[in-house]
């Protein structure tokens, strides 16, 4: 296809959304538009299906009913968003995508790895990342940032679960290493975008050349703007 499709991943709070925002911002200042997608969701049959899968409620679901659940919002995102705008040249950036599946219903969850695989194919409709990569962050460090507002049903599963998450990426990167670029998530968001920077620098060559540490510091003046314009916003109500 004609455009770019690259996805992240990483543990619940490994910051790999925030890193989402600040490439897309990058982009936009150099006058190209991402296409900004989640997972699962995306669209309004996903969303729903997103909502199933992360109510606290529904614990007592099944590893194979997740497992298809995921990837029937997968199909619906794919054939409705995904490839359309890849079609068409846009660059699609999306947070999580068949790696996710990999790591929490194989590593996690048990399931076979090629029963995986299988329900990935089928669910991607045949989509496969350009590049993917991997925010990579100590468990413990993590879970504390997911969990520190309530947690959702999978957030819920507790930190042991979250170790195995951890080890099912480090295990999809071996499987896959040209695809898959592991990164390293401690640090402050300007040294984590310049590692995401330059782990993209072969399929997003626009990126070349960007001063990141000025970049970043212009991202935190209009955020501090736009945080100022809602505090008074808010006073004034």
């Amino acid at each position: 296809m004609a455009g770019t499709f690259v996805t992240f991943e990483g543990i619940d709070g490994c910051g790999k959304t925030t890193q989402l925002e600040l490439l897309c911002a990058a982009l936009a200042e150099r006058g190209i538009r991402a296409v900004r997608l989640r997972e699962p969701g995306g669209t309004a049959i996903s969303e729903k299906i997103r909502a199933l899968l992360l109510d606290p409620a529904n614990m007592e679901m099944r590893p194979q009913a997740e497992l298809l659940l995921y990837e029937a919002s997968r199909a619906q995102l794919v054939t409705q968003v995904i490839k359309p705008a890849l079609e068409v040249g846009a660059v699609v950036v999306c947070d999580r995508f068949f790696d996710s599946t990999f790591a929490y219903q194989s590593g996690a969850r048990g399931l076979e790895e090629d029963i995986i695989r299988m329900a990935n194919e089928l669910g991607s409709c045949g989509c496969t990342p350009d590049a993917t990569v991997v925010f990579d962050l100590d468990p413990t460090v993590a879970w504390e940032r997911a969990t520190h507002n309530g947690a959702d049903r999978l957030e819920a599963e507790g930190l042991a679960f979250q170790e195995r998450v951890r080890a099912g990426y480090h295990r999809a990167a071996e499987l896959e290493p040209e695809r898959l670029r592991m990164i390293d998530a401690a640090g402050t968001r300007e040294e984590v975008f310049s590692r995401l920077v330059e782990a993209l620098s072969d399929v997003l060559p626009q990126l070349e050349g960007l001063d990141v540490a000025a970049f970043v510091a212009r991202q935190a003046d209009v955020e501090r703007a736009m945080a100022d314009i809602a505090q008074g916003l808010g006073e004034g109500a």
